[in-house]
């Protein structure tokens, strides 16, 4: 089963990260600007402790300089970005392949 969320507000984000343990086996992020700013996604994706694969629809190593630092890649498993829309259709299969090399 796959769970679709969107919000443009940090706290309510916060919030279903922190939802996630008791939920969900995988996270698939696209943090988008949060991505280089929000200290608080950082720490409530590590203390959800379930895997969790970032992604951007644009690549951001291509944009502006301040879009190259992350907040958010070094407490994922792995980041897919550049491939537009198509990158959640990569996250999600990378998500259940991962969960399936856990069982």
């Amino acid at each position: 089963e796959v769970v679709f969320f969107q919000s443009n507000h940090e706290g309510e984000i916060v919030e279903r990260i922190q939802k996630a343990r008791s939920q969900f086996d995988a996270l698939v992020i696209n943090p988008a600007a949060f991505t280089h700013t929000s200290v608080a996604i950082r720490d409530a994706l590590l203390a959800a402790g379930v895997l969790t694969i970032e992604l951007h629809l644009s690549n951001p190593a291509k944009r502006e300089s301040f879009r190259r630092e992350s907040l958010i890649s070094d407490v994922v498993i792995g980041t897919i970005s550049g491939f537009g829309e198509h990158s959640y259709y990569l996250a999600f299969q990378a998500a259940v392949e991962l969960l399936g090399k856990k069982q």
